[in-house]
């Protein structure tokens, strides 16, 4: 089965690539929503108020939990798991100052909690209160993650020519995995340089790059400094090698752009409340792309530092997306100054997650002005392709991928993927020749890709065409994703079409395994069944496959299975008796 149109949305690469210790690139928070003054709250008991909070949370809503979590703590102000859950809310809510004011009161009941801690030492910070910062800092060490962000916070706190040894013995002290030897670099470099040490900085920014060259903040760090100490050429070398591993990110390609136009690089960070908003960042960051919802609380409080700190924003974002919630990751996207060079990856983001809150003619409108402004824009109209195919509409988004392959004068591996795209729309718009066209172009760029294999094997197949090279490419497809129960139908559908029955059955079976949920799967399995003389089986698979909300079209035909079963006559590859198209999707 090719996969239905919804699963082969592509979003783009994230360019929010952090400094995590196990591979390159990257984004919960949201604006923050404290009520208005004058705001009524709901008249619902503590109970009541605590059980929509936890609901609330559940459903990862941190406004709606806050919200909640307030009105129970009116009604009982001294409880303190109340206390804890509105402060966690709060904080990850983006209401810093709220969360200050509930730290300082979780202090009085437990002095021994290292978040609320954590958070007044960030609020001293922000106040330029280093010795402050530095008392609550040194009570919010107990666990890897906070001992890590509270060394290096108070590192931050000791900045200046005289202070900065201080820094360096404090980071140099940190125990941890081989792993944080990058990060203690990293952040020894950056204060040294804001310090006013550059050559003791340039040292330790090359040690830190030396350990990965390709993590994206090590590189510019190490990179920038390299261009303010008249080092150019070893600058641009830094910045090329970085294009090779991140191609195209805007922050690589505008630090490019600005070395050989003879410009300095600004230093990554210009103050102790931006270094250490860009520690935070680097732990939120890393920690919410593992799915670690604490990460929110790292990214929230990088931006009460510096909120204009655009990758901690798209990071932010794409923890939202995650998290499957368009209407925030719009938010967020929209923070993200004008000026700054992922301001375009942004707004094509914005764009996509528009797209998920079925705002279509926003999101295409938008993505087309991109697109007609600059037809070169290969990644606006790639996301426009994308959106136009998961609406089914097929026409339009052949033409918006062929804008993006004419956009490039030269064709490389990569490219497989527009072609395989394009060749889908093409084939759904009844345009078998150019879809068979694309198909092979992307199979010559990219041979052997199972993806491709399983749709251009299929429809072979299914059209009666190249029979045993349709089959063999599907087998090859299965032995690649024999995980993948899109594939995994195609081979079971393809066996059913040329009338193997029996094998049909067995491979059905197994997509069903894979892929309960879908309607098509189950459904050519009713089919297969039917022919094998498995007639009950059919009924209860056909009944599944209806009850699983499948196509209008799809329905109709399970439909009428349900009432009369299949003809008598057996299938052919010449004609469908369950779908009328590649697989069902």
């Amino acid at each position: 089965m090719i996969p239905p149109i919804s699963i082969l949305r592509a979003s783009l690469p994230a360019l929010a690539a952090v400094l995590v210790w196990s591979s390159i690139p990257a984004a919960q928070a949201q604006t923050s929503q404290r009520p208005k003054a004058g705001t009524v709250f709901p008249r619902v008991s503590v109970s009541g108020s605590y059980l929509a909070a936890r609901h609330a949370g559940v459903a990862r809503d941190a406004a709606a939990a806050a919200i909640y979590y307030r009105v129970a703590l009116r009604g009982d102000p001294r409880n303190p798991e109340l206390l804890n859950r509105a402060f966690m809310a709060v904080l990850q809510n983006g209401a810093v100052d709220e969360a200050v004011r509930l730290a300082e009161r979780l202090l009085q009941v437990d002095k021994s909690d290292r978040v609320a801690r954590l958070v007044l030492g960030v609020r001293a910070i922000k106040q330029k209160q280093y010795a402050t910062a530095r008392q609550q800092l040194a009570q919010s060490v107990r666990g890897p993650i906070t001992d890590l962000a509270a060394t290096l916070l108070a590192a931050w706190t000791n900045v200046g020519p005289n202070e900065s040894k201080a820094a360096i013995e404090t980071i140099d002290k940190l125990k941890g995995p081989e792993a944080y030897n990058q990060l203690k670099d990293l952040h020894a470099g950056l204060i040294l340089d804001v310090s006013g040490h550059r050559r003791n900085a340039l040292k330790r920014l090359e040690r830190a790059y030396k350990y990965d060259p390709t993590v994206l903040r090590v590189a510019q760090a190490y990179g920038s400094q390299l261009s303010r100490t008249g080092n150019r050429d070893e600058a641009l070398k830094v910045f090329k090698a970085l294009d090779e591993a991140l191609p195209r990110h805007p922050l690589v390609t505008e630090a490019i752009r600005d070395i050989e136009a003879g410009r300095r690089l600004p230093p990554l960070v210009d103050s102790a409340p931006s270094g250490a908003a860009e520690a935070l960042y680097t732990i939120g960051a890393a920690l919410g792309r593992r799915g670690e919802e604490v990460g929110v609380v790292y990214l929230q409080l990088a931006l009460y530092l510096n909120p204009a700190h655009a990758l901690a924003l798209t990071s932010l974002a794409d923890v939202y997306e995650g998290m499957r919630k368009p209407e925030l990751a719009i938010k967020t996207y929209e923070r993200v100054a004008s000026t700054s060079p992922l301001s375009h990856n942004a707004r094509i983001q914005r764009a996509l997650n528009l797209d998920q809150l079925d705002q279509t003619d926003e999101a295409v409108a938008d993505l087309g002005r991109i697109v007609e402004a600059d037809p070169s824009d290969r990644e606006a109209a790639m996301a426009l392709g994308n959106i136009l195919r998961a609406r089914k509409r097929f026409a339009e988004c052949a033409d918006v991928y062929s804008k993006a392959i004419d956009s490039k004068a030269r064709t490389d591996k990569s490219d497989w993927v527009v072609h395989y795209f394009r060749g889908i729309c093409y084939e759904r718009s009844k345009q078998w020749p150019k879809a068979e066209a694309d198909m092979k172009t992307a199979l010559k760029l990219q041979p052997d890709q199972p993806l491709v294999l399983n749709y251009l094997g299929y429809s072979w197949v299914d059209q009666g065409m190249h029979l045993d090279e349709g089959m063999r490419m599907i087998r090859r497809a299965v032995e690649q994703r024999a995980d993948d129960g899109y594939i995994v139908d195609s081979l079971g559908w393809a066996y059913y079409r040329m009338g193997n029955f029996d094998d049909a059955v067995k491979y059905l079976e197994q997509a069903v395994e894979l892929k309960p949920e879908d309607p098509t799967i189950n459904d050519h399995l009713g089919d297969a069944y039917w022919r094998v003389g498995r007639r009950l089986e059919a009924t209860f698979q056909w009944a599944h496959a209806r009850d699983l909300n499948p196509e209008p079209e799809d329905l109709a035909k399970i439909l009428g299975k349900l009432k009369t079963g299949l003809a008598n006559d057996p299938p052919s590859t010449t004609s469908a008796d369950s779908t009328g198209k590649p697989g069902g999707g």
